[in-house]
C-alpha cells in the first residue's frame, strides 16, 4: 500500500489516522525475536518501530521531513493506548512505550476509527435588505417613481444602442446599507470564497457557519495598522514598549521560556476549537502553494481579533528567531527551529476532542506559517476588492424592467485571469481568423449565387485575406472543385444532311432478258 495525499474535506484528521495505521500494519517488518529464553513470532522491537514509522512519516507528503523522532515516539504511545499495537504479553492501554528493545506486535484486529457524526447544523440564511421597495423617508417622498416606456428613437438617442422597443421600466432607489448589512455581506462572500478555494461542495461538514462572527471579519480587515497588525478596540491593556531590555548572558532563553509558558497556559488554541477542521482541511492543499496561501488568508479572517493579533505577533517572532543566525542556541539537543515548533504548536492548533494526530498536524501547519507568515497574515486583496465592489453595486440607483427579477443594468462581477503574451497573440489571431474562415466557407458553399458572382467574391476575399484563403484553398485543384467543368458535347450529325436533296421517284421500264 502506497501513501497518498489526503486532500481537504471533512474528517481529514480521522482519515489521516486511519491511513497511517493501514500503512504501519501493512509495511512494518515482522520477524522472530527471543526474549528471556523464549521465542516470539511476528513481532518487532520498539526501536525498530520508531525507525520505520519515522521514515514513513518523513517521506509522506501529508506530514513531511519536519516530523521528529520524539514526535514519532509520542505517536507510537498513542498507538499502544488505542490498541493499534500491544506488547508480546497482550498488554495495552497505557502510554508507556519507550524507544528501546521491548517487543511489540499487532493484535489480531485493529479497528480503524469511525468517522464522527457531526450534529446537523441548519444552514443560516443571510438576510439582505429588500431592494424592491423605495425607502419611505422624508428625503425621498417627493420623488415620483413611475413606469417609463421608451421607443427606439428615444433609447438610441440616450444610449447610442439600437436595440428596438424597450419594455416598461422604473428606477429603483436603494436603501442605505447599514453596518449590519455590510458585515453579513462580508460573511457570506468570505464563506463562498473559502468553499471555492477548498474545492468543497459545502462547508457544513468542516465548519458551523453560525459560530462565525461577521463583526470579527470586518474588524480584522479594516482595523489594522501600517504593518497589518490588528488594532483592538480595547486599548486599556498595558504596553510593554517601556520595559528595559535585559542584557545579561542567557537572557534569550529566559525570554523564550517566559513566552512559551504564557502561551502554554491557554485553554483554547489561537486558531480556536471550532475552526480546527477548517485548518486541517487546508493542510490538504500544501501541494498547491497559491491555493493554500489564499485558504489560510481567508481562514485567519474568521478568528477573533484578539486571537488574530496574538497569532500575528507570535508567528512573526517565531520566524525571526528561526532565521536569526546571530541568536545563541536555545537548546543543546535540538535546533532552534525544531524547539520553536515544538514549544508553540499546541498553543496554535489542537482539537477539543484530543485527536491523536494533533501534534503532527500542528507542527506541519506551524512550520508553513513560519515560512510564509508575511503573505498568510495579510488581507486577501482579491476578496476585499470583490466585497467592496459588490457593496458599491448594491448602493447604486438602477433601472428595473417589468417582469424582471434581477437588475439588468449591472450584472454580477466576473473575474478573469492573466495570460502570457504568446497566448494572447494566439487567441487574437484565432479569434479574428475563425469568423473570416466561416465567411469564406459560406461564400464557397452558397448555391444561390451564380458562378460568376461566386468567382468575383472569392477573388475579392483572396485579395483582402490571402492567408485565410490559402488555408481553405491550398492548391488550385481545391478551388477548381467548386467549379466543375461541363463536357460540351457536339450535336450528332444527321445522316440525312449528307444525302442529296430529295428527288421524286421516277418509274422506269424494266426489260426482260
Amino acid at each position: 500500500m502506497e501513501p497518498r495525499l489526503v486532500g481537504p474535506g471533512p474528517y481529514r484528521a480521522t482519515r489521516l489516522w486511519n491511513e497511517i495505521i493501514e500503512l504501519f500494519r501493512s509495511g512494518m517488518p515482522l520477524r522472530k525475536h527471543r526474549c528471556r529464553f523464549k521465542s516470539y513470532e511476528r513481532c518487532f522491537k520498539a526501536s525498530e518501530a520508531v525507525d520505520w514509522l519515522h521514515e514513513l512519516l518523513g517521506c509522506n507528503q501529508n506530514f513531511g521531513p519536519e516530523v521528529t523522532r520524539s514526535q514519532t515516539v509520542k505517536l507510537l504511545k498513542k498507538f499502544l493506548k488505542n490498541h493499534v499495537i500491544e506488547d508480546i504479553k497482550g498488554r495495552w492501554g497505557k502510554e508507556d512505550f519507550q524507544d528501546d528493545g521491548h517487543l511489540y506486535r499487532f493484535p489480531p484486529s485493529s479497528p480503524l476509527k469511525p468517522y464522527p457524526k457531526r450534529p446537523s447544523c441548519a444552514k443560516e440564511v443571510v438576510k439582505f435588505p429588500d431592494w424592491n421597495e423605495p425607502k419611505t423617508s422624508a428625503s425621498q417622498e417627493h420623488i415620483l417613481v413611475k413606469s417609463v416606456t421608451m421607443n427606439f428613437e428615444m433609447w438610441y438617442k440616450r444610449h447610442s444602442i439600437a436595440i428596438g422597443e424597450v419594455p416598461a421600466c422604473k428606477l429603483m432607489y436603494r436603501r442605505e446599507l447599514t453596518q449590519a448589512n455590510i458585515e453579513e455581506i462580508w460573511k457570506s462572500m468570505t464563506m463562498s470564497r473559502l468553499q471555492k478555494t477548498l474545492g468543497l461542495d459545502s462547508l457544513d461538514e468542516v465548519l458551523d457557519t453560525k459560530l462565525v462572527n461577521a463583526k470579527h471579519i470586518v474588524q480584522n480587515v479594516y482595523n489594522v495598522n501600517k504593518q497589518g497588525i490588528v488594532i483592538l478596540e480595547d486599548k486599556s491593556r498595558p504596553s510593554c514598549s517601556d520595559l528595559k531590555q535585559p542584557t545579561y548572558l542567557g537572557f534569550e532563553r529566559d525570554v523564550f521560556k517566559t513566552i512559551a509558558d504564557y502561551f502554554g497556559q491557554m485553554k483554547e488554541p489561537l486558531l480556536t476549537f471550532h475552526l480546527f477542521d477548517i485548518f486541517v482541511s487546508v493542510l490538504g492543499l500544501l501541494q498547491k502553494h497559491s491555493k493554500v496561501i489564499e485558504a489560510l488568508q481567508i481562514s485567519c479572517l474568521l478568528l477573533p481579533p484578539e486571537n488574530r493579533k496574538k497569532l500575528q505577533l507570535l508567528v512573526r517572532m517565531m520566524a525571526r528567531m528561526s532565521f536569526n543566525k546571530d541568536l545563541p542556541p536555545l537548546s543543546e539537543s535540538v535546533t532552534t527551529r525544531t524547539l520553536i515548533v515544538q514549544a508553540f504548536s499546541r498553543c496554535i492548533l489542537f482539537s477539543k476532542d484530543e485527536m491523536d494526530l494533533d501534534e503532527l498536524l500542528a507542527a506541519k501547519l506551524v512550520s508553513f506559517l513560519m515560512d510564509n507568515y508575511q503573505e498568510i497574515l495579510n488581507i486577501p486583496s482579491s476578496l476585499k476588492a470583490s466585497v467592496e465592489e459588490h457593496v458599491v453595486h448594491l448602493q447604486r440607483v438602477q433601472i428595473k424592467y417589468s417582469g424582471a427579477d434581477t437588475d439588468a443594468t449591472f450584472p454580477a462581477p466576473s473575474f478573469c485571469h492573466q495570460i502570457s503574451t504568446d497566448e494572447f497573440e494566439s487567441q487574437r489571431a484565432n479569434g479574428s481568423q475563425e469568423p473570416l474562415a466561416a465567411l469564406l466557407e459560406e461564400i464557397a458553399m452558397n448555391k444561390e449565387i451564380s458562378v460568376k458572382d461566386k468567382k468575383k467574391k472569392l477573388k475579392q476575399f483572396q485579395k483582402s485575406y490571402p492567408e485565410v484563403y490559402r488555408v481553405r484553398f491550398p492548391t488550385p485543384e481545391a478551388e477548381a472543385v467548386l467549379f466543375p467543368e461541363k463536357n460540351k458535347q457536339k450535336p450528332p450529325i444527321l445522316m440525312w444532311a449528307l444525302k442529296k436533296p430529295f428527288q421524286p421517284f421516277h418509274r422506269t421500264r424494266s426489260f426482260r432478258m
